[in-house]
C-alpha cells in the first residue's frame, strides 16, 4: 500500500474522528477545568467502557454497534446522574467519589472480561481505542450526533443537569472512537494549557489549535514510527500543551 492509499484509507478517516472528538471536548474541558470536577471524564468514560464491555461479554463479539453503543451510554448516564446526585449532597467531596467511581468502574471492568481469553485484547482497546479502524460508517453516524450534542451544549449552556447528561452521551460516543486515555487528554490537555490566556475567545482557538496540530502530529508519527497511536496522540497534545503553555505564560508576563 503507497503513501497516498495509507493516507486515505486510514490516516484521513482517524484525523476525522479526531476532530469530531475535539469538537466536543474542547469546550467541555472548558466546564470541567472550571466547576473543578477534573476526573469527572475519566470515571464517565470508564463506565461507558464497562458498558460497552458487558454487552461484547453478554451478546458476543458480534453484537451489533448501535446496541453496544446503547449500552454504554445508558450505563455512563447512570453515572453522570449519580453524579449530579452527589454534587447537591455534598460538594466538598465529589472528586474523592468521582475517583471511587473510576476505580469501581476500572475493576468492574477486568471482573467482567475474568476467564475471557481475550480480556487482554479489549482493555487495551478500551483505554487506547482503535482510532486507525474507524470506519465510515462509524463517522457518519458520529458526524450527525456531534452536531446535535453542539447545539444541544449550546442551546442549555445554562444548565447544570444537562451538562451532565450531554457530557455523559459526549464521552460515551468519544470513548468508542478514541479510547479512554484520549478523552481525558484532550479534555484537559488543551484547557489546562491555555490558562494563562485571558481572552476567553482567542482561548477557545488557540486550545482547538493546538488539539488538531496534537491529533495531526501524533497519527503522523504513529505511520512513520509505526508506534501506538492513541498512546502517541496522547504524548503529543501534551508537548503542544507545554509549548503552549510556555508561549502563553511569556507573552502575559510582557504584556503586563
Amino acid at each position: 500500500m503507497n503513501d497516498i492509499a495509507v493516507f486515505a484509507d486510514i490516516l484521513l478517516p482517524a484525523f476525522v474522528a479526531g476532530l469530531l472528538v475535539i469538537c466536543t471536548h474542547i469546550p467541555l474541558g472548558f466546564k470541567v477545568l472550571s466547576r473543578g470536577i477534573i476526573f469527572m471524564d475519566l470515571a464517565i468514560a470508564q463506565v461507558a467502557g464497562l458498558g460497552a464491555l458487558f454487552v461484547t461479554v453478554v451478546i458476543g463479539e458480534q453484537a451489533p454497534p448501535l446496541l453496544t453503543q446503547t449500552g454504554a451510554t445508558l450505563l455512563a448516564l447512570a453515572a453522570a446522574l449519580l453524579l449530579l446526585r452527589c454534587e447537591r449532597l455534598t460538594q466538598r467531596y465529589q472528586e474523592p467519589l468521582i475517583g471511587i467511581l473510576f476505580v469501581l468502574a476500572a475493576t468492574a471492568g477486568i471482573l467482567v472480561l475474568a476467564g475471557d481469553p481475550h480480556a487482554g485484547e479489549h482493555m487495551t482497546e478500551l483505554l487506547s481505542g482503535q482510532i486507525l479502524w474507524v470506519s465510515r460508517e462509524q463517522l457518519i453516524t458520529s458526524g450527525g450526533l456531534t452536531g446535535i450534542l453542539l447545539v444541544a451544549l449550546w442551546v442549555t449552556r445554562q444548565s447544570h443537569a444537562m451538562f451532565y447528561a450531554l457530557f455523559a452521551v459526549a464521552i460515551t460516543l468519544s470513548v468508542q472512537l478514541v479510547g479512554v486515555y484520549l478523552v481525558f487528554a484532550t479534555l484537559i490537555i488543551p484547557a489546562l494549557s491555555t490558562v494563562p490566556i485571558s481572552h476567553e475567545k482567542r482561548r477557545l482557538k488557540v486550545a482547538y489549535a493546538l488539539a488538531i496540530v496534537g491529533y495531526g502530529v501524533g497519527l503522523s508519527a504513529s505511520a512513520l514510527l509505526d508506534l501506538p497511536t492513541g498512546p502517541l496522540i496522547v504524548w503529543t497534545l501534551a508537548i503542544c500543551g507545554a509549548i503552549t503553555a510556555s508561549v502563553a505564560k511569556t507573552q502575559h508576563k510582557y504584556s503586563v
